[in-house]
This record gives structure tokens, C-alpha cells and sequence, in this order.
């Protein structure tokens, strides 16, 4: 049915319902853009300098303050380098004397010393996110575009670890490290992460649809994803990997036997230990670009995320919650039952509703179907078995 509302009794403070059509789950800020590093999948095409543009420090108070007005969402800073905003711990401080959850996704350069990191902690900074896309500094480096990436981020995070403040290792999973993810689990373990947030490389930006993994080899990562789940001392979570959603489901349905109605959306999470230790609790159910979630660039543009560049508004003339509410591209994105093809129709598309990322820069049009999704929905089964046995008749 159209216009279907997904409501959850866990809300952003005080207990409310969460309502995606009014209020995100999470707000990521692009407070810069600029950064030192190269790295070959930047869907920012990230640049050395500061863009003069970027919103300023009175500016970013007052989009603080309209996020924080939008039922208090989770805040993520990032870039480019966010380490390269001057003000970055003023804006921090701000909003977490508010009483918002914080975090910030750094690159791992020289610019992140000792002093931020404790600087952060001081502020009551929730969770550190380091980007560590392989095992070895041979795979890494060469992915990043910077000799001694690798080495540079372990130091850093070994600072972090002593700092005792939690960890989160974002990994983008493409061509080039697809072979060593059994290897990079263990890293993630050893390095006592208490999430490993898994990126499913999207062909935007300076990432290419040559070094994405396949349908199939989707299918198999979110498989061994979920087993790993089950016995790895850190949370899993994805992002422009919807479908995982839908894998998680299938594998707790085959294990339970039980029926599709029985299990709802935050049954979909395997685990949560991560939100005892830092507070930053994972969505209850399925966001996805403009979903539950809003994206805003070092200039103000609003976007339904950093991997689907759509400018719906811009925060200096229009209210992000505005922007969120009506824009025609937030709407569309919340109505999963008109996605095409075989996203529109498939009985998971509530939970999953595949990227729509991807879709975008596949096919151009971001209501087509996830194009790396190897499943097909029961309708198009049962459609294709009548057919069949009408040919037989």
C-alpha cells in the first residue's frame, strides 16, 4: 500500500516513535571537503584545500540546532578529512551540550595527533571512525592513493584503543580487497573495533562499476557476513548494502522456521553490543537513502545521501527539515512499494528496498532495482511457475 508509515516504539530521546517521513535516524554533515589522501573510490572527488564556501561557524550552529529540532537524530561529521575544519570541536562541543549523539569519520593523515583525539574524548565525542580497507599495507595504501596509509591509521588507532575510546573501522568492499576479508575480520578483532561498518563500493564520484564485486559476489559476503555475526566480538553493520537486510532475514527464517510475517524489522539485527558501550544505537529498521536519512554538503546542499548526489535544497535558504519533508526526491525515496522492476514488488522491500545509490548510478533513475541483487521476489517466481505450467497446458 502507498504512502505506508514505518514507526518504531524505539525513538531518537525519550522513547517517541520514529517516523521517516518527518524525522531522520541519522544526519551525516560533510563539514569539509578537502583531504590528503586519493583514494580511488571518493564519491566527493575530495580536494586539498578548504572549499571558501563551506558553511560557517555560525552557519553550522544553526544547522545544529534544525538536526537537533528534527527529534534529535544521530550527527556524523565527516569529509573529505574532517580533521581539517578548524572549528570542528567547537561545532562537537556544541551539539553534544545539547544532548546530541556524536561521531566523526576522520581520514587516518598526520592531521589526527594525539591532542585531537583527546580532545574529542573531552567533548564526549560517542565514537571514532577509522577507514582501514585491508589487512595490508600492499592493498591498502594503493586504495587510499597515499604511501603509509596503513601503517599511519594502525598507529592511530592504537592511540585510540589507549584513549579507551570506541571504535568503529569502515571498510569499502570492492575488486581490490574482495579476496582478504577473512583476514581483515581478524584485523578488525584484533584491533578491538566495537563496530566494523561494511561500504558496498557505489560507481559514483571517483569509484568505478569496474571495481565493484559482482551480484553473486554480494550474495556470498553478506552470507559469510552473517555467520561472522554470530561469533565476532564486534557489531556488523552496511551501508549502500541494503540487501544484507534481506540475507539476515532468509538466514533467521531457514533457522527458525518461521513465516516472513512472524519477524519484524529490528529482527532483522543481529546484535547491538556496540550501542551498550557508546549509546549510538542502530536503526531499528530499514533506512536507506532519504529513508531515515539525510546527507548535507560542505555548502549546504542536501542530499538523500553522500552516494546519491541529488541536491534537493540547499540549508541556507531552506530548513533541512523542510528539505527532508518535501522535497519530491525524500518523498519518492520513502515509498518503496512504486520502486521498478523487481524491488517494487519484492515482499522484502519494507526491510531492504535494495540501494538506491546504486540504482541512481547504474540505470540513472533511482526508483529502478538494485542492480546487484541476485534475488527474485516470490511474485516474479510464482508469475514465471504459472506461466510455465500455462505452456505445459
Amino acid at each position: 500500500m502507498n504512502g505506508r508509515r514505518h514507526t518504531h516504539s524505539v525513538g531518537h530521546s525519550h522513547g517517541k516513535e520514529i517516523d521517516y517521513h518527518q524525522n531522520p535516524f541519522i544526519v551525516i554533515w560533510e563539514v569539509t571537503r578537502a583531504c590528503e589522501l586519493k583514494c580511488v573510490h571518493c564519491r566527493a572527488d575530495a580536494q586539498f584545500i578548504p572549499d571558501p564556501r563551506e558553511l560557517t561557524y555560525e552557519e553550522g550552529l544553526k544547522l545544529i540546532d534544525d538536526i537537533y529540532a528534527m527529534d534529535n537524530p544521530m550527527l556524523v561529521f565527516t569529509g573529505g578529512d574532517c580533521m581539517l575544519r578548524e572549528d570542528l570541536f567547537e561545532l562537537a562541543d556544541y551539539a553534544i551540550q545539547k544532548g546530541m549523539r556524536v561521531s566523526m569519520v576522520p581520514s587516518a593523515t598526520s592531521n589526527v595527533t594525539n591532542e585531537k583525539m583527546e580532545r574529542a574524548k573531552e567533548v564526549g565525542l560517542s565514537r571514532w571512525g577509522f577507514s582501514l580497507d585491508a589487512p595490508r599495507a600492499d592493498i591498502h595504501d594503493p586504495f587510499r592513493g597515499v604511501a603509509g596509509s596503513f601503517d599511519l591509521t594502525i598507529e592511530k588507532i592504537n592511540i585510540l584503543n589507549e584513549l579507551q575510546m570506541p571504535l568503529q573501522i569502515n571498510t569499502v568492499i570492492s575488486r581490490y580487497n574482495y579476496e582478504h576479508l577473512e583476514d581483515m575480520a581478524k584485523l578488525v578483532g584484533e584491533l578491538k573495533a566495537v563496530m566494523w561498518y561494511i561500504f558496498l563500493l557505489v560507481p559514483t564520484g571517483r569509484g568505478q562499476i569496474k571495481d565493484c564485486i559482482t551480484p553473486l559476489e554480494h550474495e556470498k559476503i553478506f552470507i559469510w557476513l552473517y555467520h561472522l555475526s554470530k561469533t565476532a566480538p564486534f557489531d556488523i553493520k552496511t551501508t549502500a548494502a541494503q540487501h544484507y537486510r534481506r540475507v539476515v532475514l532468509q538466514q533467521k527464517m531457514r533457522e527458525h522456521k518461521i513465516e516472513k510475517g512472524e519477524i519484524h524489522y529490528e529482527d532483522t539485527i543481529t546484535k547491538d553490543v556496540a550501542s551498550m558501550i557508546d549509546g549510538l544505537k542502530r536503526a531499528p529498521k530499514g533506512v536507506n537513502d532519504g529513508n531515515g536519512f539525510a546527507f548535507v554538503s560542505h555548502i549546504g546542499d542536501v542530499m538523500p545521501s553522500g552516494l546519491l548526489p541529488i541536491i534537493a535544497g540547499n540549508v541556507r535558504e531552506t530548513p533541512l527539515a523542510k528539505i527532508y519533508r518535501e522535497a519530491k526526491v525524500f518523498k519518492d525515496l520513502r515509498q518503496p512499494d512504486n520502486y521498478k522492476g523487481k524491488c517494487g514488488v519484492c515482499e522484502f522491500r519494507h526491510i531492504c528496498g535494495g540501494s538506491r545509490s546504486r540504482a541512481y548510478a547504474v540505470t540513472g533513475d533511482y526508483m529502478e532495482s538494485e542492480p546487484f541483487c541476485v534475488y527474485i521476489p516470490q511474485v516474479l517466481r510464482s508469475k514465471h511457475q504459472s506461466n510455465c505450467f500455462g505452456d505445459i497446458q
